[in-house]
């Protein structure tokens, strides 16, 4: 038995050894990108189930589906807990909480304080260190229980 005969160059080679190269550690650095992806998934999984519990335990009928809660929230609150006690997050929840009017016939009101308990929950599970501060906001605004309900 015998061996065969090189047939290509060592330049050949060498660029044979390198492109496989460059594949193997770009497959390697995919795989630890999704790997963490991945993770984190499974973490906002975890919370949207936590978060639906809270809500059916509040009370609170939960219309998006947990995939849409995932997608929105995410492992780390989205838009809810990117500083919520920030002034202009704070005027945008007030804003929500007037009558509905545009312009000049938009009045502020006396909210439901149920209407404030999902945002509560959401701050709860997802970003806990900006609850207390946020609590005290709450609590500083004019709510009642208008619905009846």
């Amino acid at each position: 038995m015998s061996t065969p005969d090189e047939t290509q160059s060592r330049r050949e080679r060498t660029i044979l050894y390198v492109a496989v190269g460059v594949v193997i550690g770009v497959l390697l650095v995919l795989a630890l990108v999704l790997y963490r992806a991945a993770d984190r998934t499974h973490d906002a999984e975890a919370k949207a189930d936590q978060l639906i519990q809270a809500l059916d335990e509040a009370g609170a009928t939960v219309s998006p589906s947990k995939d849409q809660i995932v997608r929105v929230l995410g492992d780390d609150g989205g838009a809810t807990c990117a500083d919520p006690n920030d002034p202009l997050n704070r005027a945008t929840l007030q804003a929500q909480l007037a009558n509905g009017a545009g312009g000049p016939g938009s009045r502020p009101v006396i909210s439901d304080r149920k209407i404030l308990r999902g945002q509560m929950l959401i701050i709860q599970i997802y970003c806990p260190d900006e609850l207390e501060e946020f609590q005290q906001y709450v609590d500083s605004l004019e709510t009642d229980d208008v619905t009846g309900a």
